[in-house]
């Protein structure tokens, strides 16, 4: 991930993407460059708008949220069955209370 991010940085400041700019990068975040790795990001960026993938990334995220009302009916469903739960508990407490009150009564 560090070399798209070091790809991105370079884009954002308007600055080519060449393999000596990202190693510099690389070096400068205190790891050691693979260049091999940033020889194939290099040669596969030179056939992308890096503008239009950016824009298209932008639009996939904003799906991510219609999960979200599922898994917050999930968590109500959940909620629910423990009430039931919890209710069922307490009528049983209260039948055994009961119990005991009519032995004593």
């Amino acid at each position: 991930m560090e070399y798209v991010y070091s790809a991105l940085i370079l884009h954002s400041l308007g600055k080519e993407i060449t393999e000596e700019a990202i190693a510099n990068i690389i070096k400068a975040a205190g790891a050691e460059p693979d260049m091999a790795r940033i020889k194939a990001l290099v040669s596969a960026l030179s056939e992308i708008d890096i503008e239009e993938a950016i824009k298209t990334a932008a639009i996939a995220p904003a799906a991510a949220p219609a999960a979200a009302p599922a898994a917050a009916e999930e968590k109500k469903e959940e909620e629910k069955e423990e009430e039931k739960k919890e209710e069922e508990e307490e009528k049983k407490e209260e039948e055994a209370i009961a119990g005991l009150g009519a032995l004593f009564g």
